[in-house]
């Protein structure tokens, strides 16, 4: 029998918790609404969280090509596709700032803040892991710019715990990205 990987293992807990967390409350937003009926007023999803989803699926498609770089030995590009990914998540959350100011004032009704403090809750929850995998992209990019030598930087890819540790980050960045693009399709359904 294979051994599990306890890291990988601890972390995909961690993930199954979070992705509780917010099946719950998106079944709460869904039945308040439903319940509210009349009384329930949808404040309108601000336009740039469209864009942001994009600016989030684009990081995840720069970890990927910095993953290939990686395993590929281009140490030089890997390093530019991690600054990339590390650019476009921070350019996420400023973006997502930025829907909460017009969520702000959009939401002048009682009614609408009800409505608008869901998206404020769920939006806000994925921005901490969000800002949780940019802390480990930021700590392995600033490895790797560390190790600018060829050599170096092959001596610290080939170490088992270094590539573990960049496994873990690719898991749990790709999985905040596919979850924030359920929680984004979700916000739109209810709100068509």
């Amino acid at each position: 029998m294979k051994r599990r990987e306890p890291f990988k293992f601890m972390l995909g807990l961690a993930m199954f918790g979070s992705v509780m967390l917010f099946f719950f409350l998106l079944l709460i937003y869904a039945l308040r609404k439903d319940i509210g009926g009349n009384t329930f007023v949808e404040t309108p999803l601000p336009a740039i969280f469209s864009f942001s989803t994009i600016i989030i699926l684009l990081s995840s498609l720069t970890l990927y090509l910095g993953d290939r770089a990686f395993k590929k030995d281009q140490f030089f590009q890997y390093r530019i596709f991690m600054g990339a990914t590390f650019f476009l998540g921070t350019t996420f959350i400023i973006m997502q700032l930025i829907g909460w100011k017009e969520l702000y004032e959009v939401g002048t009704t009682s009614e609408a803040r009800n409505s608008g403090g869901f998206i404020y809750l769920i939006s806000g929850l994925h921005i901490l892991h969000i800002l949780i995998g940019l802390g480990f992209l930021l700590k392995i990019f600033i490895e790797a710019l560390k190790r600018l030598s060829y050599v170096d930087s092959f001596v610290y890819s080939v170490n088992p715990p270094n590539q573990l540790k960049i496994n873990l980050i690719i898991f749990y960045w790709h999985f905040v990205d596919i979850l924030w693009l359920v929680l984004f399709l979700f916000l739109l359904w209810q709100h068509s």
